[in-house]
């Protein structure tokens, strides 16, 4: 009898380990939300998809990045002549979408497009235009299978402190600490976020966190809060100082200065020596940035020469930059207020993809700036016809602009926002952060998510405090029946000679 009562708790007590422990730990269901940003920029639209689990942490969303579709064709600006064009172009990245998340999930999945300067810009040049570009666009969104929520213009305020956003959150610098973590965090010595430096086709972005609150220029400050905590930012928005737009001023103001005649052409330090470029007149000066450098001149078309002179090239982007009159206490250009720049930046978008072309964006040990500026001379140096051969699989329009582009980014960050040779190293050129592309598409989605309600988390039947308990407790039965057993049949010598 007591072998069997002993037989029936062990194994009583080993079915309730196994069953506890089984049910405890199999894999909770995963309560997954998806979201699909489209970043509409100047020279092209991208798609993203986002995902994050529907419970949130301290009221903001954990989103990661998924899935990335380049549309083929021109941004949606370029549709300006062919507006309802614009909405079909962006179809087979749609499509894509529509395989990348579940189909019973499309329904609920909101979709998002943001424009960026290239619809600013078209704007200003053609409302008209603009309001039917984004016309044909909302049409083509609403017949997909997803939950539209808009499609517009973002500011130039909204897209820096989306960047800013996106790259603090890639880096984990929103995440809270606690207990000794948090003393240990509060010594650190780094700025507690990163500043975010955006250059795009036709508008550049600084935002970063000043050290001190100033009460200079406030239409320059944006509060957020975010996992918790509150937020000041100091951002601003040039427009036109994009790199192709920017090329576009230094060229209009290369024919203002210019004496040539119908069949003479302009030597530029910006090109090449050996490369040739045609400019149509009539086109160049439509464009809002370069409208008021206009000038009649006597002929349709102009025939631009490369130089490859990179100081000369410097010299004349400098000229860009308006520092004649700042009516704050410190500011970068063109009058606009620059409170004293602190701590990291994350340099991304057309920063990191011609620094990363020139390859100087070698982290984690950054190169000095003398070594940058060593670096592009010597590309601008070179004959056209060998950077094409040993560069054939590059389009020939990108590739004849990477010597602006490089001397023009070296200009806006050392004249514009005052980098020198001591604080370069704050600048770390960024592409991708733990697989998501940096840019303001992520940050967006970030926010939007605050507006999605927090539901309630799939969690085990058993709270960790009654797990840990039931465990112990089975484990001590079974202990017990086990120890109790070999003492019945298995008598110690002690007890024999008690017996005694």
């Amino acid at each position: 009898t007591v072998l069997l009562i002993l037989g029936f708790l062990s194994t009583l007590a080993v079915i309730a380990l196994i069953a506890v422990a089984v049910t405890q730990n199999q894999p909770l269901p995963k309560n997954i939300k998806y979201g699909i940003v489209l970043d509409a920029g100047s020279s092209h639209t991208n798609l993203y998809v986002y995902e994050w689990p529907a419970e949130k942490e301290n009221d903001t969303g954990v989103v990661k990045q998924v899935e990335v579709c380049k549309v083929e064709g021109p941004g949606i600006s370029g549709y300006s002549h062919a507006t309802e064009k614009a909405g079909p172009s962006l179809a087979q990245c749609l499509q894509q979408a529509k395989e990348v998340i579940p189909s019973a999930q499309h329904k609920e999945t909101p979709v998002y497009l943001g424009a960026t300067a290239g619809m600013r810009l078209l704007r200003l040049q053609n409302e008209s235009a603009a309001d039917k570009v984004l016309s044909s666009v909302e049409n083509t969104l609403r017949l997909a299978p997803f939950s539209f929520q808009g499609a517009r213009i973002i500011t130039g305020q909204e897209e820096g402190a989306y960047g800013w956003i996106t790259i603090n959150y890639l880096l984990g610098n929103f995440k809270q600490v606690s207990g000794w973590k948090k003393l240990l965090h509060s010594l650190k010595s780094v700025s507690e976020t990163s500043g975010a430096l955006d250059l795009g086709g036709a508008s550049t972005q600084i935002t970063f966190v000043p050290k001190g609150l100033s009460s200079e220029s406030p239409e320059n400050q944006l509060y957020f809060r975010l996992y918790g905590k509150d937020y000041q930012v100091y951002t601003h928005s040039f427009l036109c100082y994009g790199k192709d737009q920017a090329l576009q001023q230094k060229l209009a103001r290369d024919l203002q200065a210019s004496t040539s005649t119908p069949n003479s052409s302009l030597p530029d330090p910006c090109f090449h020596k050996g490369y040739e470029r045609t400019i149509n007149i009539s086109d160049f000066f439509k464009n809002p940035c370069t409208s008021d450098k206009k000038k009649q001149l006597p002929f349709s078309q102009l025939y631009i020469k490369g130089e490859g002179d990179y100081q000369k090239c410097r010299e004349n982007i400098q000229k860009l930059f308006n520092k004649s009159n700042c009516p704050y206490s410190s500011c970068s250009f063109d009058g606009i207020y620059l409170p004293p720049l602190q701590g990291d930046f994350g340099a991304f978008s057309a920063f990191y993809f011609v620094m990363n072309f020139l390859n100087v964006t070698n982290e984690p040990n950054p190169l000095a700036l003398n070594k940058v500026t060593s670096t592009i001379e010597r590309f601008c140096a070179r004959p056209w016809q060998e950077v094409k051969t040993a560069y054939h699989n590059i389009k020939e329009k990108y590739l004849s602009e990477y010597c602006f582009s490089g001397a023009y980014i070296l200009s806006l960050l050392e004249n514009g926002y005052q980098f020198t040779e001591s604080n370069w190293q704050m600048i770390h050129f960024l592409g991708k952060i733990s697989s998501s592309d940096a840019g303001w598409t992520l940050g967006y989605m970030l926010n939007l998510t605050n507006m999605i309600p927090a539901e309630e988390p799939a969690r085990p039947p058993l709270s960790h405090g009654s797990y840990v308990g039931l465990m112990v407790l089975c484990s001590l039965v079974l202990v017990s029946v086990v120890l109790f057993a070999w003492l019945l049949f298995h008598k110690p010598k002690c007890l024999q000679k008690g017996i005694v």
